[in-house]
């Protein structure tokens, strides 16, 4: 059963929802952390971000009618992906390139203010990313410019490049 929702509730609506997703995210992670330990964690994360990467695309590809291929496909499909509102992706089109930005990470953050530390995401995002964009054209590659564990700069956890090979 849905809740019944006035118009003006439903951007509020949506934003508990994409914290819940964020939040069952970031539970999940530091409960396999706890018990298995980060090297546990990570391999896991990295699994099942490569395929929640493919399966996200799949579904905005259909539920949003995107039938453009290319980066500009990938860009118009990437804008529904929950986790470009929750972590607000920066993303450039620059002619035969794609660059998104992450300026604020909020499981980076978190992990920083509770004293845990950056955990190593790079791989993870590589899949994740990788598979997302197959999804909408096989052509496109992904280059990671950095991430952690990669040296960041202080304004910026991470960037990526996604080109048309």
């Amino acid at each position: 059963m849905k809740p019944d929702l006035k118009p003006e509730e439903k951007d509020e609506y949506i934003s508990f929802l994409l914290r819940q997703y964020r939040l069952v995210d970031a539970l999940w992670f530091l409960a396999v952390e706890d018990r298995f330990g980060l090297d546990a964690a990570v391999e896991l994360n990295e699994k099942i971000w490569e395929d929640l990467g493919r399966r996200s695309a799949r579904e905005i590809k259909k539920r949003f009618k995107i039938e453009d291929k290319g980066l500009k496909g990938f860009v118009k499909a990437i804008k529904y992906f929950p986790w470009t509102v929750i972590v607000g992706y920066e993303i450039e089109e620059n002619g035969d390139k794609v660059t998104i930005k992450v300026p604020s990470c909020p499981p980076q953050v978190a992990r920083i203010k509770s004293g845990r530390g950056e955990f190593p995401c790079k791989e993870m995002h590589l899949r994740e990313f990788k598979s997302f964009a197959a999804e909408i054209d096989e052509r496109i590659e992904v280059k990671c410019i950095f991430a952690p564990p990669d040296e960041h700069p202080e304004d910026c956890f991470c960037m990526w490049e996604f080109r048309v090979g």
